[in-house]
């Protein structure tokens, strides 16, 4: 049997409704395992375990009445530090911040609360989000529970390894270039960035979207259905829909499924997570589905535009701070963002321009399939004291060819266990689809989910190896 910390979000909420589990006893068990792990994972920032209690007991007592708040009513949560709570000051990963509480929600936040979810405290990034890895000059590096010399990836850092570590089944991160997917993929777990504007940000801004990272694919389309809810401070957001988040069953037989091994661009992708990638392609062509090549589409120019274009960005914001907080930001986070102190309008302009040309190429190319297989990451995950697999900030996103396209094209895309490599490091399948059709991403993952070999024991804590 599993510990209670290792329940789904599932399980919990019918044990909680057959009155055989507290919210209380289960938040209880996940303290506990916060305790054991969090000492050499670092993953939690602004950790409240009174506050956690608290929300555990009005759960209970909600329960106890039959007049849960919501789908999660009493299940332990983590956010992405990034994501505002009211009274707590989001440093956005950096020690350059200044830190002052945030004065409401954000609107991933607000759901959550509104539903009845136990909120633990929030979860670490790396500076501003723009490294692959939980390196930041604020928090303490995080590290992956597979093998803690390495990173859990990022920018949801934090939220890869406490998903993977067992701090309760439902974590948010957040995703513009593949911030959820990345850790989901080195750790060995679902994570999905929804469509564009299916879950409201604040502030918002084009391509990033706010997302579940879960050990299950039900569990993802759970805490979809509570992050998805309206929310008029995102102006980029979806109109209303009535998604049947729990309708999860699809027939594979004559899926049209592209399988995409070679990016174009970016880093070679390992032998083993081709293999394994292309054995997932195997599984699903047994079970009846038509699977057929897709060629590169990513361009050198493309992905070095954005770079460009994320460097002024950046630059702007950073040379905004007095020089006596800019000097704290991480020093590879600020030699990247230098790059972009003399680009020219024009060429930050041609950078801009690449976001189109990046989300034409890959609406093309995917358009003939209802989903299209590919690896989440070409390589596994580096050293923990790694910024990013290049570990060079003139080389910054040589690593997020497979998942950059999807948040330019809006398009949704989920990372999915699909194997492990010779040292035992877990290989992330990245299934996207159509855009808008988060189900049909969320079903195909769903049935690789019951095709794919079990997978491994989730990691124990070094004590218990």
């Amino acid at each position: 049997m599993p510990e209670l910390p290792d329940l789904t979000a599932v399980e919990l909420i019918a044990q909680y409704r057959a009155k055989t589990l507290s919210p209380v006893e289960v938040t209880e068990a996940v303290l506990a395992r916060v305790e054991a792990r969090e000492p050499e994972l670092h993953a939690l920032y602004a950790y409240d375990p009174n506050g956690a209690r608290e929300d555990a007991k009005a759960s209970e007592t909600r329960w106890h009445a039959g007049e849960p708040l919501g789908p999660i009513d009493g299940v332990p949560l983590t956010l992405k530090e990034n994501i505002a709570t009211r009274g707590t000051p989001v440093p956005l990963g950096t020690a350059a911040t200044s830190l002052t509480p945030a004065p409401e929600d954000a609107p991933a936040g607000a759901r959550v609360r509104e539903s009845g979810g136990v909120l633990l405290g929030k979860t670490t990034m790396p500076d501003y989000g723009m490294l692959t890895s939980g390196l930041s000059s604020f928090h303490t590096a995080s590290r992956n529970p597979w093998d803690t010399t390495r990173t859990p990836g990022g920018s949801s850092a934090g939220a890869g390894s406490a998903a993977a570590a067992g701090y309760g089944p439902l974590h948010v991160g957040t995703d513009i270039g593949g911030s959820i997917r990345l850790p989901a993929g080195w750790c060995g777990l679902v994570g999905l960035k929804p469509s564009f504007g299916r879950v409201p940000v604040d502030p918002p801004f084009l391509g990033r979207v706010a997302g579940p990272m879960t050990r299950t694919v039900a569990d993802t389309a759970l805490l979809m259905s509570v992050l998805s809810g309206v929310d008029g401070r995102d102006h980029l957001s979806l109109p209303p829909s009535s998604l049947d988040w729990a309708s999860l069953s699809a027939e594979v037989k004559g899926l049209r499924i592209g399988l995409h091994l070679d990016p174009g661009v970016g880093l070679p992708v390992l032998p083993e997570t081709i293999a394994a990638v292309t054995e997932a392609a195997r599984v699903f062509a047994a079970a009846g589905a038509v699977v057929e090549p897709v060629s590169p589409f990513l361009r050198r120019e493309m992905l070095d535009g954005l770079d460009t274009f994320w460097r002024v960005r950046a630059w702007s914001d950073m040379s905004a701070l007095p020089e006596d907080r800019r000097v704290k930001v991480l020093p590879y986070i600020a030699d990247w963002a230098a790059g972009g102190a003399d680009v020219s309008g024009v060429d930050a302009y041609r950078g801009f321009a690449q976001i189109d040309a990046i989300a034409v190429a890959t609406l093309r190319a995917t358009e003939r399939f209802d989903v299209v297989l590919s690896p989440t990451c070409p390589v596994s995950a580096p050293p923990a004291d790694w910024p990013s697999p290049t570990n060079d900030p003139r080389r910054p996103f040589e690593h997020i060819a497979f998942t950059v396209p999807y948040n330019m094209s809006g398009q949704p895309a989920v990372s999915i266990n699909c194997g492990y490599t010779s040292d035992d490091q877990p290989i992330g399948l990245q299934i996207s689809g159509r855009r808008f059709a988060d189900l049909d991403v969320l079903r195909a993952a769903a049935a690789y989910e019951t095709l794919r070999p079990t997978p491994r024991p989730w990691p124990l804590a070094h004590s218990e190896d």
